[in-house]
């Protein structure tokens, strides 16, 4: 089962080119909303659950697939979103992970890739 966890409401637009891969191929996921700077333990709790893969999509600061990735040892892949500085911002915030806390990047706004990603991680055919 993959998780899709946004940021906020306002990645919506994201979360749903992710649904429309995964419902064309038949993938079973889950959605949830959880700021991590507005709400650090739901996100913790989220990423404690028995997930196979993550898909984690963030703008601005894009801390959520770092805090994802800090509390599972699954895959997580993280999508920027461009909201402010042309998602560049975000695109940087998640691929420079410290080492031990690998996050996967698409895109910007890549929220495709992000689910054709989860299905090969998971070996969906």
């Amino acid at each position: 089962m993959i998780l899709i966890i946004a940021g906020s409401k306002s990645d919506e637009q994201i979360v749903n080119k992710v649904k429309k891969v995964f419902d064309e191929n038949k993938v079973e996921y889950e959605i949830q909303y959880a700021s991590a700077h507005r709400e650090p333990d739901r996100v913790a709790e989220l990423a404690k659950k028995d997930y196979d893969v993550f898909i984690a999509i963030a703008g601005l600061a894009a801390a959520l697939p770092g805090v994802v990735a800090a509390h599972t040892k699954k895959p997580v892949i993280g999508v920027p979103v461009s909201s402010k500085l042309d998602g560049l911002d975000a695109l940087l915030s998640i691929v420079q992970m410290p080492k031990g806390v690998p996050v996967a990047c698409v895109g910007i706004d890549n929220g495709e890739n992000a689910a054709y990603l989860a299905m090969r991680i998971l070996g969906v055919k």
